[in-house]
C-alpha cells in the first residue's frame, strides 16, 4: 500500500534526525491516531505498520476512504489552511509513526530539497489514487470495485513487489471502502474464493489471477 516514494532517500532515517518538532509514537491495533474534528496541527508518517482513514457523515454513515501503510504519509491537510481535521486515523496493526509538528515539516519542505522532492512525489501519488478512486465509483460496480480495492491492498500495479498476503480485515471494513453492504462483501468475496482469485490462509491471499480477471474484464469481474 506504499506510495511511489524516492527509494534513493531514506525518509525513515531522515525524519528521526530532525529532532525538534518531531516525536515517535507507538500504537496499538485499534488505537485512534487522530480524530475527525480535532485541530490539525501535524502531519504523520508510518514507519511500521498500517491504518486506516474513515469518515463519517452528520447521519452517522461511516465511509473508509484510505488504507494506508509503511512509508506512507497522512494528515497533510493541516499544511493546506485545514484547521481541523475531516477525518479520523485508526491503526489497523501495531504500528510505529512519527509525527511532525506543522512548523517542523514546513520548515524541512523549505530547506532540504531530496525530502521536498519526496513529499510532493507522495502527494501527486495521493491525487492520482484519489482521481482513481472516484472514477472507480462513479463507472464501476461493486464487484469490480471490491477486485480494485483488495489489488491495491495487496499492492498490485505499483511500484515494488505485491504483497500478496493482506493483514486481516473485516468484510464491514471492505464495505465501508467499496460503498456497499457486508452481505454483498461476503458474496463477492465467497464467488472470489470459488473462481481461484483469493485463499484463506490467517489472512486474505490475492492470487495474481484477480488482477487478470479486472485488466482483462473478464465476465466474472462485472464492470
Amino acid at each position: 500500500m506504499a506510495t511511489d516514494d524516492l527509494p534513493s532517500f531514506e525518509v525513515t532515517s531522515f525524519l528521526a534526525k530532525i529532532g525538534e518538532g518531531q516525536r515517535i509514537d507507538r500504537y496499538h491495533e485499534d488505537q485512534v491516531v487522530f480524530a475527525q474534528g480535532a485541530a490539525a496541527d501535524a502531519v504523520f508518517f508510518i514507519q511500521e505498520g498500517e491504518v486506516k482513514v474513515s469518515v463519517v457523515s452528520e447521519q452517522g454513515k461511516e465511509a473508509v476512504v484510505a488504507m494506508l501503510g509503511k512509508e506512507e504519509f497522512f494528515g497533510e491537510g493541516c499544511l493546506a489552511g485545514q484547521a481541523l481535521r475531516i477525518s479520523t486515523v485508526t491503526t489497523l496493526t501495531e504500528a510505529v509513526i512519527i509525527r511532525l509538528e506543522k512548523a517542523a515539516i514546513v520548515r524541512l519542505i523549505q530547506e532540504e530539497p531530496e525530502f521536498s522532492e519526496t513529499f510532493i512525489s507522495h502527494l501527486l501519488s495521493r491525487a492520482i489514487r484519489v482521481e482513481a478512486d472516484l472514477v472507480d465509483q462513479l463507472f464501476n460496480s461493486s464487484e469490480k470495485r471490491l477486485a480494485r480495492t483488495l489489488l491495491l491492498l495487496a499492492n498490485f500495479g505499483q511500484e515494488g513487489n505485491p504483497t500478496p498476503m493482506i493483514a486481516k480485515i473485516s468484510q464491514e471494513t471492505l464495505a465501508q471502502m467499496v460503498g456497499t453492504t457486508r452481505s454483498r462483501v461476503s458474496f463477492f468475496m465467497n464467488r472470489f474464493r470459488e473462481l481461484g482469485f483469493i485463499s484463506y490462509n490467517g489472512g486474505i491471499e490475492i492470487h495474481s489471477s484477480l488482477l487478470n480477471a479486472v485488466l482483462h474484464d473478464q465476465p466474472h469481474i462485472k464492470p
